[in-house]
């Protein structure tokens, strides 16, 4: 008995033995595997930090393309400004002119132009809401132009013209 008792003891070492073996082998399949793995995630960590320190620098170059876009458009929005300025300054300037020639073509009228004057106007102003602006603006320009040009030949017909 104790040699068929030694006999299990070693057959079941054996059979042990051989159960390690094949764990051994599978473990070491799976650790092939996972150093497979680990040289691919290498790669790709590469990959990904050669990737990030590209878009780094575009951030970069995009801030700096930012910046200088910031400085144009601040000057071409001052020079705008400065610009709407003179403008507002000279469209003022005009309308001061434009009232003074009205005033002076309507002092220049003779005395049957003023009756026949203020129909034409009560007229003008009946038409004047079918109109758009602009061209009620037209041809109050036209007007004024023509009344100017009436006071400035009548004045060098007296020779009161400079």
């Amino acid at each position: 008995m104790s040699h068929s008792f030694g006999l299990v003891i070693e057959s079941l070492v054996a059979v042990l033995l051989l159960v390690t073996i094949g764990y051994c082998t599978l473990l070491n399949r799976r650790l092939k595997r996972l150093k497979a793995d680990e040289h691919s995630m290498r790669a790709m960590i590469a990959e990904l930090i050669t990737a990030t320190e590209i878009a780094e620098r575009a951030i970069g170059g995009l801030k700096v393309t930012v910046r200088e876009c910031d400085e144009n458009l601040g000057a071409q929005l001052a020079a705008g400004t400065t610009l709407s300025a003179k403008l507002a300054k000279q469209v003022t300037a005009g309308e001061t002119i434009l009232n003074r020639l009205t005033q002076i073509a309507l002092a220049a009228r003779p005395a049957g132009a003023d009756v026949e004057a203020p129909a034409a106007t009560v007229a003008a102003e009946q038409a004047a809401p079918a109109q758009n602006p602009s061209a009620q603006n037209m041809s109050n320009a036209k007007a004024l132009l023509a009344a100017a040009q009436a006071f400035s030949e009548r004045r060098r017909a007296t020779g009161l013209a400079a």
